[in-house]
């Protein structure tokens, strides 16, 4: 695994890792993800394993562009609101069948986060996949030095950025803010 401090970070390299179909860890304008390339079904079902995810269970892309939303999903709510920001967005894409493995329902969640390493990514012109780095079900990681070795040992590239805030993103379907499950089960205590 190598490690780039985020002010060290060469474009080129990052755009052909994510061309190699390397894993990477990686700040988000909330929490550190872990993603690929999601065009790369490989990549995608070794990232499903490092989190012990359902195979099932749908995964969210960081989109390269308005455009491509425009080209591959069916908008239904103002983006420009929301994008760049902290905001997971569920739409529905305009294939069914389009990244099934990634997404294996109609729908797929998009992000474009606030921050400089998301403008490398989308340099590469591809969905790159965004998760959280942890394992199924438990917290967010805000900073690398959380990250359970048994991730680490599994990534190629990880991006450190230091402490970051910590919350994921705000999700949104249908133009209105979802609470997710576990907000919700800690505003019950």
């Amino acid at each position: 695994m190598k490690i780039i401090k985020t002010n060290k970070i060469n474009k080129k390299e990052i755009l052909i890792g994510i061309e190699e179909g390397k894993i990477f860890i990686y700040p988000t304008d909330t929490i550190y993800g872990l993603g690929c390339d999601a065009e790369n079904k490989n990549s995608v079902e070794k990232i499903k394993q490092i989190k012990q995810r359902d195979r099932d269970k749908p995964l969210s892309i960081i989109v390269p562009s308005l455009k491509w939303i425009e080209e591959n999903l069916i908008i239904d709510t103002d983006l420009n609101k929301y994008f760049p920001g902290k905001y997971t967005i569920i739409l529905k894409k305009k294939n069914p069948d389009f990244l099934k493995y990634v997404s294996s329902t109609d729908s797929i969640g998009i992000r474009i986060p606030d921050n400089e390493f998301t403008k490398i990514i989308q340099g590469s012109g591809k969905p790159f996949i965004t998760t959280s780095v942890n394992l199924s079900g438990e917290s967010a990681i805000e900073s690398i030095k959380e990250i359970p070795k048994e991730i680490k040992d599994k990534i190629d590239i990880m991006i450190d950025n230091g402490k970051l805030m910590g919350k994921p993103s705000i999700l949104i379907i249908g133009g209105k803010e979802i609470k997710r499950w576990r907000e919700i089960c800690q505003n019950k205590h």
